[in-house]
């Protein structure tokens, strides 16, 4: 079973587990568009390499459906964040292809060495709402170690806080939200720039729970915080925040393309592990193991803390679309 390719397997795990489960619209706080042209050849990720060319609307309609059947999808959307790739043509393209879609929302790509004027530029001329930032920039090697303060520089802040823009922030360093510098930039910039909404992806880089569980009371009673779903696959991470922060704070995310990849996340020791089937040997003496998409995976998660946190139907329509609604005005 390939990436990028849905069948029937994938059509039968969803109408057996989550068609009653996923409310009839979705606002989907976390999908990337791309072109492929905008990054060098040979320098294409994986994912993006082995998908279609373009993936604008058009191709996100068609294939979000493919995860969320039936279920009309607006989203934030934003560029998919690389190292490589040609940030002003992405943000360009983001901008053209959100011209008719008046209920979704956009956040351009800002590596830390753009300017403070050219954000607000570009934000004043595209109608953007937002600034993703992404750790490929930090000058420190390995990025994964980096500071927030290196990729996401303190002058995007203060402008987002301006302009009342929201900022999707994927934290890193190997224990993310249990990392005390993360816990105590995130707190002082929050309530430094209340203006600025603050969104940490994948349940604050929830990959592993604990790290998440650990820190989330780090954060109580921030007000302009809220965390996405996107291609997390263990609840506790999600449950945690829907306990201490409050349902109102989590937002519903794909992570698309990353919804169109096999596997899943887990949390082993104080790292974790993507499995898939280029690292797992598939092949097991009790059943026919196959690997699920990535996005019925964590929609299976959010399931699974929404159950177990108690929450009603209402609750859970607030998570997969009035609360990113509301965070980006787009009330109905």
């Amino acid at each position: 079973m390939k990436d990028w390719i849905a069948t029937d397997f994938d059509r039968e795990l969803f109408d057996r587990e989550l068609n009653a489960f996923v409310p009839d619209h979705v606002f989907d706080a976390h999908a990337h568009l791309y072109r492929a042209d905008h990054f060098p050849a040979d320098k294409q990720p994986a994912l993006i390499g082995g998908g279609p060319p373009i993936a604008g609307m058009k191709e996100f309609d068609e294939r979000i459906d493919e995860i969320t059947p039936g279920r009309p999808t607006e989203a934030l959307f934003f560029p998919f964040p690389n190292t490589f790739v040609d940030v002003d043509a992405e943000n360009e393209f983001l901008y053209e292809e959100l011209k008719n879609r008046p209920h979704s929302r956009g956040q351009m790509l800002t590596p830390p060495t753009m300017s403070p004027d050219t954000i607000r530029e570009t934000v004043k001329r595209c109608g953007f709402v937002g600034l993703k930032c992404y750790h490929v920039w930090s000058p420190r090697k390995p990025t994964f170690d980096s500071f927030i303060e290196e990729f996401l520089p303190e002058s995007h802040v203060q402008v987002a806080d301006e302009l009342g823009l929201s900022i999707t922030l994927h934290i890193v360093r190997s224990r993310a939200l249990a990392d005390t510098a993360n816990q105590e930039t995130l707190r002082k910039w929050c309530q430094k720039y209340p203006n600025m909404r603050m969104i940490l992806a994948h349940a604050a880089r929830g990959f592993n729970a604990h790290h998440t569980i650990e820190g989330i009371h780090s954060l109580k009673g921030l007000r302009n915080v809220w965390f996405d779903t996107s291609a997390v696959t263990d609840c506790g991470a999600i449950e945690s925040i829907i306990r201490v922060m409050g349902h109102d704070r989590v937002l519903y995310g794909s992570d698309f393309p990353v919804s169109h990849l096999r596997g899943r996340c887990v949390g082993l020791g104080d790292s974790f592990l993507w499995i898939s089937s280029s690292n797992t040997d598939l092949n097991v003496p009790y059943g026919d193991l196959k690997l699920a998409l990535v996005g019925h995976e964590s929609l299976r998660t959010v399931k699974v803390a929404a159950l177990s946190t108690g929450l009603n139907d209402s609750q859970v329509e607030d998570i997969f679309f009035r609360n990113g609604e509301k965070l980006f005005g787009l009330g109905r």
